[in-house]
């Protein structure tokens, strides 16, 4: 017997939410961004937006030269470009 057997079922994995503050609302969108000052240039890092605050997180990024792509939750960058070829 497992110790983690006792605690019982597992919850649901968390739903995706928005990363803007106090948001609640589940994100369908990825921002993807590095700061050039200290990530390397592949390196993205993510922010997830509902479809309410994807543009205030969208040009909070760009206003700080930060952002890289928008994509929808469940695509990848790899995704993106085989569909854009």
């Amino acid at each position: 017997m497992n110790i983690f057997d006792l605690a019982g079922p597992t919850a649901e994995p968390a739903s995706a939410l928005c990363s803007r503050k106090a948001c609640r609302a589940h994100a369908e969108w990825q921002l993807l961004w590095n700061n050039p000052k200290i990530h390397t240039p592949e390196r993205r890092k993510i922010w997830l937006a509902c479809p309410e605050h994807r543009a205030w997180l969208e040009d909070y990024l760009q206003t700080r030269g930060l952002w890289k792509e928008t994509l929808p939750l469940h695509s990848t960058p790899d995704e993106a470009a085989v569909g854009a070829g």
